[in-house]
């Protein structure tokens, strides 16, 4: 399921589908922030650069920036999650998606990591 995504060192995952990329935090964050309880989304229409601040989560331990996995502009955002926050939580690959971009360089996309190199680089991070 998470092998066709591509991730962030910043713990976003990416799912580039024709024009449009939708955007979501990995398990293994949704596990390191805990209990998600509100989610900041984005302005539709709001353009955001590579690695630029795009939503926010909070959870009981603290609030959290999500960054732009590529640039583009916010053209869809999750408004289940104003109701239903916890869903980052249960399910971050697909429920709890945050917000989908439309990429104003796709290629961007090619810099990011695959799931094998994701994994390797969280184990490599926690020594």
């Amino acid at each position: 399921m998470t092998d066709h995504l591509k991730y962030t060192k910043t713990h976003e995952w990416l799912r580039l589908e024709d024009q449009q990329a939708t955007v979501g935090i990995t398990d293994h964050a949704q596990k390191e922030i805990s209990d998600v309880v509100y989610v900041e989304l984005p302005k539709l229409g709001r353009q955001v650069s590579q690695g630029e601040e795009a939503a926010v989560v909070e959870s009981v331990k603290s609030a959290f920036s999500i960054y732009a996995p590529v640039g583009g502009a916010i053209v869809q955002v999750n408004e289940a999650l104003a109701k239903d926050p916890a869903a980052v939580n249960r399910s971050p690959y697909k429920e709890g998606w945050i917000f989908a971009i439309k990429p104003s360089d796709p290629s961007q996309a090619a810099g990011l990591m695959d799931h094998p190199q994701y994994e390797s680089w969280v184990k490599g991070e926690k020594h």
